[in-house]
């Protein structure tokens, strides 16, 4: 049996955008985008005009990692950001200070990247989503 844990981002009208920001800051591979206008039509449940264009699934590859995201429909409660955290690990620092500088555009640092004592590159950045993202180089001291 294979179990995988995938960060799911619920977004609120946005994801394509974010998917798009994701694909350039983290050299990610979208693997799957449909929106909600692209599922089959159900008489039961018309879709608002506003709905099509909002992301119903999509999934995008970074490294070895999978992120799948949704949009919520317009009007549905969201709460941005907290309910999810990423942790981003490599073991190249300047590939650790790519991904930071990239995800900190328009985003808030949440603890600068910097050597610590259980990695040469660490820190914590909240980009411009809502999403917070742990960057943590793997070597020793």
């Amino acid at each position: 049996m294979t179990v995988r844990l995938i960060p799911y981002l619920v977004m609120d009208g946005n994801a394509k955008e974010a998917i798009h920001f994701y694909k350039e800051a983290l050299n990610a591979e979208v693997l799957f985008l449909q929106s909600f206008g692209e599922m089959p039509e159900n008489p039961e449940f018309p879709l608002p005009a506003e709905a099509k264009d909002r992301v119903s699934h999509a999934t995008i590859k970074v490294g070895e990692t999978e992120l799948m995201f949704s949009d919520t429909f317009p009007g549905q409660p969201h709460q941005s950001g907290t309910q999810v955290t990423i942790c981003i690990t490599t073991d190249d620092a300047a590939m650790a200070h790519k991904f930071f500088d990239a995800l900190k555009d328009g985003g808030q640092v949440g603890m600068p990247l910097q050597e610590t004592f259980f990695s040469p590159a660490y820190g914590s950045v909240t980009d411009k989503f809502g999403i917070t993202f742990q960057i943590f180089t793997e070597g020793r001291q």
